[in-house]
């Protein structure tokens, strides 16, 4: 079962449960998916009818979570503890469809690897070894920890 299919199953088993956080988070990631295959058939990205493949519909959640966490520090800036309780909730639920995030050691690990490859030295080298890492870490870091990283790593 592809993670689309698995979205709208589980969806309808928020709906049956009367659970009406997952309800809420899975009805938007549905949307939010169903809006990125309009715009790629749009694009001519994709053909009329296709569906996204599971790296982009990953790519939808994984902007979704990034959102909400956003979102969550502004309700605590905002001193409003109860909306920034509901987006945690939804990150728990949406962040069932990721796969498991690498850990900062993990990360580290990758970035050294990463540099090794490219023979990086400089931290004007930052940008060649951004290239090489990021295909290998999508969907599994946050691209603001893992330029950090390198960044520290280079300046050495």
């Amino acid at each position: 079962m592809g993670l689309k299919e698995q979205l709208h199953k589980d969806m309808q088993m928020a709906a049956k449960e009367r659970n009406s956080l997952a309800l809420s988070a899975l009805r938007m990631a549905m949307a939010a998916v169903r809006y990125r295959e309009i715009d790629a058939v749009t694009r001519k990205e994709m053909p009329q009818g296709g569906t996204l493949p599971e790296e982009a519909i990953l790519k939808v959640i994984a902007a979704m979570v990034k959102q909400r966490r956003e979102s969550i520090g502004l309700y605590l800036q905002g001193n409003r503890p109860e909306l920034a309780a509901k987006e945690e909730g939804e990150i728990a639920i949406l962040e069932r469809y990721l796969p498991k995030a690498l850990s900062a050691e993990e990360i580290e690990t990758a970035v050294r690897e990463a540099i090794a490859e490219t023979a990086a030295r400089l931290p004007s080298d930052m940008g060649r070894v951004m290239k090489v890492l990021m295909p290998k870490v999508a969907g599994r870091a946050d691209g603001k920890a893992v330029n950090e990283t390198v960044r520290r790593l280079l300046a050495g």
